[in-house]
């Protein structure tokens, strides 16, 4: 049996494997291959790779009001931004959701960040996402009725069980609640969507009908 074939040849490589395989979408094979890159560069490049790591770890927060990442601010530089319209709101699944919108240029109001989406078969209920920061966020405002959400969740089970969830939990606020046209396909995630496709969804978004 060859020597290395269950074992590394130093525990320091195979706990460093361990620590990039558990990153999701990283493999064995992957974590090895990155471990030994890694290990080959110069010790500088290193540590400022893990020092960005820690940094983004320690130091990130999440947006009081929105719950996008900000460097430590109290609030992040969207909702910090006065020129934007804060009486529009729209309401992503994650953060990268919000990097995909704002990529298109064609949106100018805030966000609120649910965290996920409500999935019973994963374990997610309404009450491990921000719901509740948001119902209380529209009924903050100061006229309701001349404001409006935007629920720009994926066209799963998932996401309209979410967006229906979200409806009953505002609707009475007499909010306007719209959805994205749906030029999206199917289940598409908005990460995965071109950002024409993604612009003219928000720009023609619909009321929604639950």
């Amino acid at each position: 049996m060859p020597f290395f074939e269950n074992s590394y040849p130093s525990r320091l490589l195979e706990d460093a494997v361990d620590a990039i395989g558990s990153l999701p979408g990283v493999g064995r094979r992957s974590a090895l291959r990155l471990a030994l890159h890694l290990l080959s560069q110069p010790a500088e490049n290193v540590h400022h790779f893990t020092e960005a790591v820690n940094r983004l770890r320690d130091e990130a927060r999440y947006c009081p009001e929105c719950r996008m990442i900000c460097d430590g601010e109290e609030r992040c530089a969207i909702c910090a931004d006065r020129s934007r319209d804060h009486r529009t709101i729209c309401v992503v699944e994650s953060v990268r959701d919000v990097m995909s919108i704002e990529a298109t240029g064609q949106y100018h109001g805030v966000y609120h960040v649910l965290g996920g989406i409500i999935s019973p078969l994963a374990g997610v209920g309404p009450s491990d996402l921000t719901i509740e920061a948001l119902t209380e966020r529209v009924r903050s405002l100061e006229d309701p009725e001349s404001a409006e959400v935007i629920l720009a969740l994926s066209g799963d089970v998932e996401g309209e069980t979410t967006a229906f969830y979200i409806y009953r939990q505002i609707g009475r606020t007499g909010v306007r609640v719209s959805t994205l046209a749906r030029g999206l396909g199917f289940g598409d995630g908005l990460e995965y969507a071109d950002q024409l496709t993604l612009g003219r969804s928000i720009v023609n978004r619909q009321i929604f009908k639950p």
